[in-house]
């Protein structure tokens, strides 16, 4: 993982409440393990017909999406089903932030251990949020600080664990070898006594 900075980006809006991990990458696309190729299926049943085709209705298919770091979601997003593909496809798709107002445990943590950062705002900030398709934001995790184009601020919480991790671009395996002297030396006094 390389360490996570500051976003700046356009934000792409998905108003519905309640998206699931099925929604966010259907089981067709979770035969394998490897994360390269998961964004082609980001929303498949949403973005693409039954011939394959886009449908140029869908969001993540407009022209101003394309290069988008930032996807606003309505409430509850990532509820369902604990697949990690789903952070996966997201982070594939080019998507660094996930903005809501509630965001489902299990795919806020799947998100931080993979480098997927998911920012939940209060009500307030959120409807402005997706009203304003196409806005530019700045996502700072070092302040934990979303600021949107019209100049408001809102702060957002996070785990200071996964926030570590990330600011430092390690995820949880890389910490416990940063610390291996420590261990190595705790182990040495243990044997010691």
């Amino acid at each position: 993982m390389q360490p996570f900075p500051a976003i700046k980006s356009r934000t792409v809006v998905l108003p519905q409440q309640n998206i699931d991990t099925d929604q966010i990458i259907p089981a067709r696309f979770l035969k394998g393990t490897d994360k390269a190729g998961l964004g082609r299926g980001l929303f498949a049943g949403w973005r693409y017909d039954a011939q394959g085709l886009a449908r140029s209705e869908f969001p993540l298919n407009a022209p101003d999406a394309y290069g988008a770091q930032v996807l606003v979601a309505g409430a509850n997003f990532g509820c369902g089903s604990s697949r990690e593909h789903a952070a996966w496809a997201l982070l594939d798709y080019g998507f660094k932030a996930v903005i809501s107002c509630s965001i489902a445990d299990i795919f806020r943590n799947n998100a931080l251990k993979n480098g997927l950062l998911p920012v939940e705002v209060d009500p307030e900030a959120h409807a402005r949020l997706l009203a304003s398709a196409g806005a530019k934001v700045v996502i700072d995790l070092e302040t934990q600080t979303l600021t949107a184009e019209d100049h408001s601020r809102v702060s957002f919480p996070i785990d200071p664990f996964a926030r570590h991790c990330l600011l430092s671009g390690i995820d949880e395996l890389g910490f416990l070898l940063s610390q291996q002297d420590e261990i190595a030396a705790y182990e040495e006094a243990r044997c010691a006594r």
